[in-house]
């Protein structure tokens, strides 16, 4: 599947993934300029002008005419459309995490199988950031979320990646409910190592049991039941 891809396609993912999990460029900020982007990037100013391409075509990006490439204020709900109904309805903790139990197990296997090189050093990155940040009693409930999305970005399918912002609701409940459950915050850290592991090993069975333990656990500690 990865070789079916263009360069300018990976690119553009390449590009939208340091928007919307690395947080290096906000709604409204402007891009770096064509040749610093390009060298950022290790890629010729060919192949980015066609990734900025299709990322205006999908609404990402926009060009101002005389001033440059700029983020769109409105790209999220576009990345989001179709699922924008189910967004407003009220969903409460147990429905959240049968849906996280639902997709994310999946997620995991075909993030195993499918993830470049480039998109596994990011889940790992925040893997190992969130595992920091509890250690250090930090607030990691940004790096949870960018740990999921980086997995599920790694599957290649787009109805993964617009169901995110959705199980946010549910990841964000569960940190600040687990904040002081000791069981619940050393379940996660044990879950999340072994979640890399598999990945690592692109091993898309192993991910996929361990995601599915590691929801199972956090569903556990919340007191809510699987049947």
């Amino acid at each position: 599947m990865e070789k079916d891809r263009t360069l300018a396609e990976k690119v553009s993912e390449d590009i939208l993934a340091m928007i919307s999990i690395d947080k290096k460029f906000l709604i409204g900020d402007k891009l770096p300029n064509e040749t610093e982007l390009s060298a950022k990037l290790n890629i010729s100013r060919t192949t980015l002008r066609e990734a900025i391409r299709i990322l205006i075509t999908y609404g990402v990006l926009e060009i101002k005419r005389g001033k440059g490439t700029y983020i769109k204020s409105d790209h999220k709900q576009t990345g989001e459309m179709g699922l924008t109904e189910l967004a407003t309805l009220h969903i409460n903790v147990r429905e959240l995490y049968e849906m996280r139990l639902i997709f994310e197990p999946e997620s995991a296997y075909y993030a195993a199988k499918r993830a470049t090189e480039k998109e596994l050093e990011r889940i790992l990155y925040y893997g190992r950031l969130e595992e920091e940040l509890i250690l250090q009693k930090k607030d990691r409930t940004e790096a949870d979320q960018a740990f999921h999305k980086s997995i599920a970005k790694a599957t290649h399918n787009e109805f993964m990646n617009r169901l995110m912002p959705i199980l946010y609701q549910a990841i964000d409940k569960g940190v600040l409910l687990s904040e002081s459950n000791e069981i619940m915050i050393q379940n996660t850290l044990n879950d999340h190592r072994m979640v890399m592991d598999f990945l690592s090993k692109r091993d898309a069975e192993g991910a996929k049991t361990a995601m599915k333990l590691h929801i199972i656990h956090a569903m556990r500690g919340l007191g809510i039941t699987e049947d």
